[in-house]
């Protein structure tokens, strides 16, 4: 096997573990870095695929934003353990085991399809210059890129609205 497949691999599995202990660790902080770890194994992804500019605004935008963001929310949640409602052990286990499915499926797809590599058309532009990507992110794929900040504009006015403390009468 060659250096770059095992390095895939590696990072596959980084990335595979770290997902999954970032849903399954009780501690928020942990779980942001679990998350952290996961978006630099990604970006290892990118640089495989020689992608070196989106590698690096991978890791600006979503490993430095995003995560502060994140932390801050997680911070004025204020989550105490005396607080925080644990989840019984059965639906944990429906948790995990749904998850082992899923990796049981997606490893079973991904062994059984076949490259398509004799049927990939070559325009010759060079998507790693800043001015080609950003005249087909922002001309070919606009609307999608507008659904995405859309997007995450609704998931932050959600975790907002998820840390604001009901008052008990």
């Amino acid at each position: 096997m060659s250096t770059v497949l095992i390095l895939f691999f590696v990072l596959s599995a980084v990335t595979l573990g770290s997902a999954f202990l970032t849903i399954y660790s009780r501690n928020p902080i942990h779980s942001a870095i679990y998350l952290v770890i996961c978006f630099f194994s990604i970006a290892g992804h990118y640089l495989l695929l020689n992608a070196q500019f989106l590698a690096i605004v991978h890791i600006i935008v979503y490993s430095g934003a995003i995560m502060i963001l994140f932390l801050f929310t997680v911070m004025l949640m204020n989550l105490n353990k005396e607080d925080e409602v644990h989840k019984p052990r059965m639906a944990r286990f429906v948790a995990v085991s749904l998850f082992a499915l899923l990796c049981i499926i997606l490893i079973a797809v991904f062994m059984n399809s076949k490259p398509i590599a004799d049927m990939y058309d070559s325009s010759g532009e060079d998507y790693q210059s800043i001015k080609v990507l950003g005249n087909v992110l922002l001309n070919e794929y606009m609307v999608p890129f507008e659904f995405a900040s859309v997007l995450l504009l609704v998931a932050m006015i959600g975790t907002v609205l998820l840390s604001k403390k009901e008052t008990t009468k």
